[in-house]
C-alpha cells in the first residue's frame, strides 16, 4: 500500500515535480479536449502543465505521459480496461460537481489555493472525495439519466420529464473547432 501522495515522477531513475493542485488537473483535462489541438499539441500542452520543469529535460516523453495518465486515474492502472460511455465532463458539469465534493470534503475545495510550485488541494483527495458523491444529488440523478440515454435504456415516466426541463444540463456539449463555430453561425445567421 503506498500511503503517500506523489509530488513527483520517477522517470529514468530521476524524481520530477509535478503540478498536484486538482485545478491542474482539470486543466489538463481541459487541454486533452481542446478541439483547436491536434493529438500531438494535446499531449505537448498537458504535459508543460503537468511538469514542474521544461520538458526538454524529460529523459523519456512516452513515460511522462504514461505516468500523467496515471496520475489523473489517481495511481491506477486501468491496464486493458474498455472505457464505457463518456457521462462526465468536468467543464460541463463542475457547477454539479463541487458543491458535494466540497459537502464530502467538509470544506470548499476552491479556498486551498496552490503554492508557487503547483500544490494546493492534491488531485488525490479530490478525486477521492468525488468517487465518494453519493446517488442524492443532482449531480448523480444527472449521470444516471445520462447513462440510461447513452445505453439506449428507456427512461421512466418521472426521468422523461425531468430530462425535457433539464436538457441542457444533462446532454454533453459538442466541442467544435473555432472554423466550425464559424460555418454554424454563417449558417444560423447568427
Amino acid at each position: 500500500m503506498n500511503y503517500d501522495l506523489p509530488t513527483s515522477i520517477e522517470i529514468d531513475g530521476a524524481e520530477h515535480p509535478i503540478r498536484t493542485d486538482f485545478r491542474a488537473a482539470l486543466d489538463i483535462m481541459e487541454a486533452l479536449q481542446d478541439p483547436e489541438l491536434d493529438d500531438n499539441e494535446k499531449i505537448l500542452a498537458a504535459l508543460d502543465i503537468f511538469y514542474l520543469e521544461d520538458l526538454e529535460t524529460l529523459p523519456d516523453l512516452q513515460t511522462a505521459v504514461a505516468a500523467l495518465y496515471w496520475f489523473l486515474d489517481g495511481g491506477q492502472d486501468r491496464g486493458n480496461d474498455k472505457a464505457g460511455p463518456r457521462l462526465v465532463d468536468w467543464e460541463h458539469d463542475w457547477e454539479r460537481i463541487i458543491a458535494p465534493v466540497n459537502r464530502v470534503l467538509g470544506f470548499d475545495a476552491r479556498t486551498v489555493r496552490p503554492d508557487a510550485d503547483g500544490a494546493g488541494l492534491h488531485w488525490w483527495t479530490f478525486l477521492a472525495a468525488y468517487m465518494e458523491i453519493g446517488g442524492d444529488c443532482l449531480l448523480s440523478q444527472v449521470v444516471q439519466i445520462r447513462e440510461k440515454i447513452k445505453r439506449g435504456k428507456r427512461l421512466d415516466k418521472s426521468e422523461r420529464e425531468w430530462y425535457r426541463r433539464n436538457r441542457s444540463m444533462v446532454d454533453l456539449p459538442t466541442n467544435y473547432t473555432d472554423a466550425e463555430k464559424e460555418i454554424e453561425r454563417q449558417w444560423t445567421k447568427g
